[in-house]
């Protein structure tokens, strides 16, 4: 630092600045309070005058978002890092920073998305606390420490992606996609609920395969499975967003309809009925299917699936391929 062309002015706040921050860091030493953490990914302190309005920092800090201390200018300020604050950081990091400034917390705390030089985002840990004021309260001095925990981000999203795959796996019936039957039990039992608060009605229809064990029996198992999950394709692409499919067993389906009456379930069921009827199954095969429906009467759960079951056995009586509700 060239000092010659210092108007006497400049040279005292120099020296200001070099004091204050020389004392901070004596203090620093003395109470051994180096803001510090046993933690991977420390870039080091940073120092911010806030009179003057630069920052110092450890190279590190820079470095890990793809600058060299050379292509910085020689005074740092502030803004040179919270420009480049990802836009949804932006206000709570500043806010957390203002309210330790204020008084208003000890400690300024807070992890934020910051863009490195290549245009991609790092995430920094930061953490420091106001070393100096004047005799009003004013901040002059801010200290503190930063880490890149970019990777231990990105270590806990990829967590978070295979718990809720392994949520959905734990809620999907593995050969034909659809719910299992612990998950369409429970949705049975959340719509049910709902249905009593709204007083909205709600209806359920139970398919059953016809004649399914004679197709394992002389087509295999593998087509047997085939079979399954195209029955459970067609009935998906028959029914609305908010309703629900699931395997309830074996070669049974069970439908949750919401805000659909007794009539209405009974229409969707036989659309749906026909559209199996009217596939080409492979083999030359005909697939029916034959289906219960029941309305939700706020009666238990049970009961409710047991009136389908017994319409569905009704179907079954009466020839098959056919919806008693």
């Amino acid at each position: 630092m060239d000092l010659a062309n210092y108007s006497r002015e400049q040279l005292i706040e120099l020296i200001e600045e070099l004091t204050l921050l020389n004392e901070t860091l004596l203090e620093e030493k003395r109470n051994d309070d180096r803001l510090d953490f046993a933690w991977t990914g420390n870039l080091g302190h940073w120092y911010y005058n806030v009179k003057a309005n630069k920052v110092v920092f450890n190279p590190l800090k820079v470095e890990a978002l793809g600058y060299t201390m050379e292509e910085l200018p020689d005074e740092v300020p502030y803004q040179f890092f919270t420009e480049k604050l990802h836009p949804e950081d932006y206000e709570k990091t500043m806010d957390a920073m203002k309210k330790n400034m204020m008084g208003l917390t000890p400690v300024y705390e807070c992890e934020y998305r910051i863009q490195a030089k290549d245009g991609s985002w790092k995430w920094f840990y930061d953490r420091g606390q106001v070393t100096r004021r004047d005799a009003s309260g004013y901040p002059l001095f801010v200290a503190g420490i930063v880490f890149d925990i970019t990777e231990r981000k990105m270590e806990m999203a990829e967590l978070e992606m295979e718990n809720r795959m392994l949520a959905v796996e734990s809620m999907t019936d593995a050969l034909t996609g659809i719910r299992n039957r612990g998950a369409i039990l429970d949705e049975l039992e959340s719509r049910m609920e709902k249905a009593s608060i709204y007083k909205s009605p709600l209806s359920i229809v139970m398919f059953d395969i016809d004649h399914f064990k004679p197709i394992n029996d002389t087509k295999g198992h593998v087509f047997g499975d085939q079979v399954l999950k195209e029955v459970a394709k067609i009935i998906n692409n028959e029914i609305r967003g908010l309703d629900t499919l699931g395997r309830y067993g074996g070669e049974e389906f069970l439908l949750i309809l919401p805000n659909t009456s007794r009539k209405s379930a009974l229409q969707v069921a036989e659309r749906i009925r026909r559209k199996v009827a009217e596939e080409a199954f492979s083999n030359d095969i005909q697939v029916t299917i034959s289906g219960g429906a029941a309305e939700y009467k706020d009666q238990e759960m049970l009961d409710l699936i047991d009136n389908a079951d017994k319409n569905l056995y009704a179907s079954k009586q009466n020839g098959r391929n056919r919806i008693t509700g």
